[in-house]
C-alpha cells in the first residue's frame, strides 16, 4: 500500500528592512535621498513604505500627496493612537506609499512628553504593518528631538546618513554618530549606521574630493560607493510632485540614485 503524504509548505517573507534616513545638518539632501532610493527600490518589485517623520512635510509635497480631507498623518499616529494603516497613502509609483506629515507633526514632540515610554512610539504603532511592506524609510526632521529619535528606535535595520560633500555637514557626523551610540546603549541595540551616501558632489571643487576621501577613510565600510551628484534635475522633481525616476529617468540623478538603489539591494541579499 501507497501513502501519498502531502506537506504543506510554508513560505517564509523575507525580513521587512527598516531605515531612517537622518543627519541633523539641514540641507544635505536627506529627503531627496529619502524619496528617490524608495522609488528605485519600489521599481524593483519591491514593496516601500515612506514614513515621513518630518513637520516640513519635504517628502510627503515632494510626492505630490495632499492630505485628503478628515484624512490622517502620522501626527495622529503618534498623538491619537490612529493605526499607522489608516494613515498610509498610495502614491502615483506603483508600490510604493507613504505615511505622509503635516506641520502639525511639530506639536507631537510636546504632547508625547506625557507618554509612557515615549521613545518607543513609532516602533509599537510600526509593529502591526511590517510584513506587508519590504523596505520601510523614515525620512527624519533636521534635528535629534524626539521624532528622530523614535525613528532611530524603531529603525532595526540602522540609519543611513546622507553627507553633503562640503566641510560643515562632514563636522556634523562625529555628533550624529554619538547620538547612534546612546540610541544603541538604550533603546535599540540593533541600530547600527547601515551606510553613509555622499550628496551634492561636484568634481570640479578639490573641497569635494577631500570630503568624499575623509568620509571613507572614517567610514570605510559603511559609505556607498555610488556618489551623488548635483543635478538640476533633483531639484526640479520635488516642484512637479514626482521622484525622479519619474520625473527625469534619463538624468545623472536618477542614473545615480539607480545605482544607490541597486547597491543597497545587494547589501541586504534582495537581488
Amino acid at each position: 500500500m501507497f501513502y501519498v503524504l502531502r506537506f504543506k509548505i510554508i513560505m517564509k517573507k523575507q525580513k521587512t528592512f527598516v531605515y531612517s534616513v537622518a543627519n541633523q545638518k539641514g540641507g544635505v539632501g536627506k529627503t531627496t535621498t529619502t524619496v528617490n532610493l524608495a522609488a528605485l527600490i519600489a521599481s524593483k518589485n519591491q514593496r516601500v513604505l515612506i514614513i515621513d517623520a518630518d513637520p516640513q512635510a519635504n517628502a510627503t509635497s515632494s510626492l505630490g500627496i495632499k492630505l485628503p480631507k478628515n484624512g490622517y498623518s502620522l501626527y495622529d499616529v503618534l498623538v491619537n493612537e490612529i493605526p499607522l494603516a489608516k494613515a498610509t497613502l498610495p502614491t502615483s509609483r506603483q508600490s510604493l506609499f507613504i505615511v505622509p506629515a503635516v506641520p502639525d507633526l511639530a506639536a507631537a514632540e510636546i504632547e508625547m512628553i506625557q507618554f509612557l515610554a515615549r521613545e518607543m512610539t513609532l516602533k509599537k504603532a510600526m509593529s502591526p504593518i511590517l510584513e506587508q511592506y519590504d523596505f520601510i524609510f523614515i525620512d527624519t526632521p533636521p534635528s535629534l528631538g524626539l521624532l528622530t529619535i523614535n525613528a532611530l528606535t524603531a529603525s532595526d535595520d540602522g540609519i543611513i546618513i546622507p553627507v553633503q560633500c562640503e566641510y560643515l555637514p562632514l563636522e556634523g557626523l562625529s555628533r550624529l554618530k554619538n547620538t547612534v551610540t546612546l540610541i544603541q546603549k538604550n533603546l535599540n541595540p540593533t541600530l547600527q549606521i547601515a551606510g553613509v551616501v555622499l550628496t551634492m558632489f561636484d568634481g570640479r571643487t578639490n573641497l569635494a574630493n577631500e570630503v568624499v576621501n575623509e568620509v571613507r577613510q572614517h567610514f570605510p565600510q559603511e559609505t556607498f560607493q555610488t556618489v551623488i551628484p548635483r543635478n538640476v534635475r533633483l531639484s526640479e522633481a520635488p516642484s512637479f510632485g514626482q521622484d525622479i525616476l519619474g520625473y527625469a529617468p534619463n538624468s545623472a540623478g536618477c542614473l545615480a540614485y539607480q545605482a544607490l538603489a541597486e547597491e543597497l539591494l545587494k547589501r541586504v541579499n534582495h537581488l
